[in-house]
């Protein structure tokens, strides 16, 4: 019996690392882009990166619980939320790092507060609304990904694009030739191969993991105090219903996926346990957290349909969070070869939207139509324009972030061409 429960632990454990590299890529990105917009150095960026697999570590933690005030209790991978990148980048840019940790902080407690009632506000996110916002964050990324396989040169080097399509080639390769969980980590794998083939070419720097310390732990307001500025806030709590928005759908595929049934209170222990882990990221000064929609094919691939695995993930992913040294790691991946593998994996992002929009019921409702076509373009083509440049700065700044004009933009069109309609394709489907 003994024996068994030992190999079932080990099994655990290589199924939780399993976990973690399939997340690992996807949530080290998140800070990368942000500090590399904001132009933070190796140093803060090394801090970040730790910083940012710990508290992956402590949310995914927090939302494995099943008690009665916080957790959703299914296996659960929280990673960085892909939609915040550009709406922090863009407070970090105009308000400085206190203003973006303040928002991140506001945009917790709001999530907290609104858990419980947010079941009954779903129905303003069903498929045409969610769909149409989730291909804008894929679509609006694109461009960064883009920039970053040219290096963020005016004239990139033949060096750059090798690197960035041989990144793409690799990840390709794997997705077409391998199986299982290889196939599953095919981003991670074009990442570490791009940046050995970058070594062999002399073109990565080692030396932020020369510099950064062997062990380190998470400190509050590394980078100063929090300033609560009001557009901030509310552009936060905007990307946070989004998230929101973004996690039921993954509560809701694993509950199918492990047969448990999910009422109301769970869902909202589950939000809870995700304000709560935002909250924290904006006191350690990382960034929010949602629930990863790419661990949720692993665990339908691994047919493991317990939290133990998880829980080794978060074990390992604190473990590695308190060592900079493997954050420093990351700094070693050459702009290009991350330029690849995010086209990739933006792409993918807003195909899921696509998908999702394959499910709404175009036919019968024309109306569905011009709520996608122009959330969507004015999604991708108010992102970053100049066009609001006379107005006040915080009012441009809230009109320049494609992923929040999107996300109003397909509310409000809903409601009005839609009116009191109840889609069946919400996010949230009653499933009594």
């Amino acid at each position: 019996m003994s024996e068994h429960y030992a190999h079932s632990h080990s099994q655990s454990a290589v199924l939780g690392i399993q976990h973690l590299l399939s997340m690992y890529a996807g949530s080290i990105l998140v800070p990368i882009m942000i500090a590399g917009a904001l132009g933070y150095s190796a140093k803060e960026l090394t801090y970040l990166i730790s910083t940012d697999i710990f508290m992956c570590g402590v949310a995914t933690f927090l939302q494995l619980q099943l008690n009665k005030y916080f957790g959703v209790g299914l296996p659960v991978v929280l990673g960085c939320a892909f939609q915040s990148v550009a709406p922090l980048s863009i407070i970090g840019a105009h308000q400085g790092s206190g203003a973006m940790f303040g928002a991140l902080i506001a945009s917790g407690i709001y999530v907290i507060l609104v858990a419980g009632i947010f079941s009954k506000i779903a129905r303003f996110f069903p498929a045409i609304v969610t769909g149409s916002v989730i291909t804008t964050i894929g679509l609006s990324l694109i461009p960064v990904a883009v920039g970053n396989m040219g290096d963020n040169a005016d004239q990139p080097s033949a060096q750059s694009m090798v690197l960035a399509l041989a990144t793409i080639f690799i990840i390709l390769l794997v997705q077409k030739c391998a199986r299982g969980f290889l196939k599953s980590i095919a981003i991670l794998i074009g990442l570490v191969s791009g940046t050995l083939l970058a070594a062999g070419m002399g073109l990565v720097d080692t030396s932020a993991v020369a510099n950064a310390p062997w062990v380190h732990v998470p400190t509050p307001f590394y980078f100063g105090a929090p300033k609560f500025e009001i557009t901030s806030i509310i552009m936060m709590c905007i990307i946070a219903t989004v998230s929101m928005v973004e996690s039921t759908g993954v509560y809701l595929a694993l509950s199918d996926i492990t047969q448990e049934k999910l009422d109301s209170q769970r869902l909202r222990n589950g939000y809870r346990a995700e304000g709560l882990a935002v909250l924290m990221g904006g006191i350690f000064n990382t960034f929010p957290y949602t629930g990863f929609s790419q661990n949720v094919g692993l665990v339908r691939l691994s047919g493991i349909k317990t939290r133990r695995p998880i829980y080794y993930t978060a074990l390992f992913l604190v473990i590695i969070g308190l060592l900079p040294k493997f954050g420093a790691l990351a700094q070693m991946i050459p702009s290009p070869v991350l330029g690849g593998a995010m086209l990739v994996l933006f792409g993918m992002v807003a195909l899921q939207g696509i998908q999702m929009l394959n499910r709404v019921d175009f036919e019968n409702n024309e109306h569905h139509f011009i709520i996608a076509a122009v959330s969507i373009a004015a999604g991708l083509g108010f992102n970053g324009t100049h066009l609001f440049a006379s107005l006040p700065t915080t009012v441009n700044m809230f009109l320049t972030n494609g992923i929040v004009v999107a996300t109003i933009t397909a509310v409000l069109l809903n409601l009005i061409f839609n009116g009191k309609i109840k889609d069946k394709t919400s996010v949230l489907v009653d499933r009594d």
